[in-house]
């Protein structure tokens, strides 16, 4: 397993919201905020049911990794106080994982953190897998 900084993969773990960074084959930058589960050195993200949306064109995101699968997840807390500001970004490569063990157990952990999936039909849906190659954190990583 990778060497994550002290305190990092706690904040991680209790942040509720994430926002993932993408980019386009040009480079284009997209970052969305996201609902997300680390498990080992692995993130990830299910496409869930958009509401007013076609599944039939792929979400931007997808677009993107497929052309570029350089990706960054920033977990972060913000205060007033700024002495209590930390974050961790979590940098790898993703992919679109539909199917298998990997796919099963990364729906069922987002199942179990995000009560709301429950009234979803997620099982079906496509999944983020970001395999994480580099952690970097800064500031205070006490419990967001």
């Amino acid at each position: 397993m990778m060497q994550w900084p002290q305190g990092a993969r706690a904040f991680v773990t209790q942040t509720r919201v994430a926002r993932l960074g993408t980019a386009s084959r040009k480079g284009v930058p997209q970052v969305v905020a996201v609902c997300f589960v680390v498990m080992d050195d692995h993130a990830y993200i299910t496409i869930d049911q958009k509401p007013k949306r076609p599944m039939s064109k792929p979400l931007k995101r997808i677009r993107n990794i497929i052309e570029n699968p350089a990706v960054c997840l920033t977990c972060d807390h913000y205060e007033e106080n700024w002495d209590h500001l930390g974050w961790v970004m979590l940098h790898g490569h993703a992919r679109i994982t539909s199917s298998g063990e990997e796919h099963d157990a990364a729906q069922a952990a987002l199942v179990e953190k995000y009560p709301q999936y429950r009234a979803m039909d997620i099982a079906a849906l496509p999944v983020i897998a970001i395999d994480i190659q580099r952690v970097a954190a800064w500031g205070t990583l006490a419990a967001p």
